[in-house]
């Protein structure tokens, strides 16, 4: 059984920086992209920034110049350093993985921007 377990969000003021981090464990066939995703309250799930097993990566144009996704993948760990914070940027923050076994979702962080 495959578990992504997040860390790092929390309660910021607008313009600073959080750095969240996902794990995963388990048996894990071959993992090809993780990345972030987020949820604001009343809004559907969207797509923050995801990166390859090869590094490539792609973000939401909302995000891009401000926030920051890597992995470990020796670690099987993915991370994303988000930085000029905005309130708009909150909401429920999961981690994804997709793998040639199938993809998981993590429980969520919660992210909070205060004005």
């Amino acid at each position: 059984q495959v578990q992504l377990v997040e860390s790092g969000g929390g309660l910021v003021q607008a313009g600073g920086s959080l750095r969240l981090s996902c794990a995963a464990s388990g048996s894990i066939f071959r993992i090809d992209t993780m990345g972030w995703y987020r949820q604001a309250p009343g809004k559907q799930r969207e797509l923050v920034a995801v990166i390859s097993n090869g590094g490539s990566t792609n973000y939401a144009d909302s995000v891009k110049g401000r926030f920051t996704i890597s992995r470990d993948n020796a670690k099987n760990a993915v991370y994303l350093q988000m930085n000029s914070l905005k309130p708009d940027d909150t909401g429920v923050y999961y981690c994804n993985l997709d793998s040639r076994g199938g993809g998981y979702w993590g429980q969520g962080t919660q992210v909070t921007v205060s004005s």
